[in-house]
């Protein structure tokens, strides 16, 4: 991972352990959308540039997010919002649990986004520049994730471990 999260250039290249994966541009939009299925977890990661990424569960619950400088991980009821705080020598994560009133305008941004790239995919708006298989049907199994993202009840994944 880069050392700064905005540091990242190619964005499909570093998804390389993702499988299928998938660039491309949507409408009429000058910005690249990665997205690609993690194959130890069985969810879809999707890349809206390199400051806002989302990553969900088999089942298409949120396990972790990327937005404004902020990670987010799933605490099963809400999400943990971290800041990376760096110094010469160390880097530590402070802490936010989203309130009632920050979780549903988080939630509420995300769905915007997939609902927009759901609705460019059925409208067969997306112009795609790489895939990884060449031969599969990458798009198709896209807007089958987006699908269960938007429709997943709960909306977010059982708690991560880990700090």
């Amino acid at each position: 991972m880069a050392r700064h999260e905005s540091d990242r250039e190619d964005l499909f290249a570093e998804l390389a352990a993702l499988s299928p994966r998938v660039e491309f541009q949507p409408g009429q939009s000058q910005r690249s959308v990665c997205a690609g299925r993690r194959e130890s977890t069985g969810g879809w990661s999707l890349f809206f540039g390199p400051d806002e990424v989302y990553h969900f569960d088999r089942d298409g619950r949120l396990r972790r997010a990327y937005v404004d400088g902020f990670l987010y991980r799933s605490e099963g009821r809400t999400l943990s919002r971290l800041r990376r705080q760096r110094s010469q020598t160390e880097t530590t994560l402070l802490r936010h649990d989203l309130t009632v009133e920050e979780l549903p305008q988080f939630l509420t941004r995300m769905h915007t986004m997939l609902n927009a790239l759901s609705g460019e995919i059925r409208g067969s708006q997306l112009r795609i520049q790489r895939v990884s298989p060449p031969d599969g049907n990458v798009v198709q199994q896209l807007e089958q994730a987006l699908g269960l993202a938007l429709a997943a009840d709960p909306p977010l994944a059982p708690a991560l471990r880990g700090p």
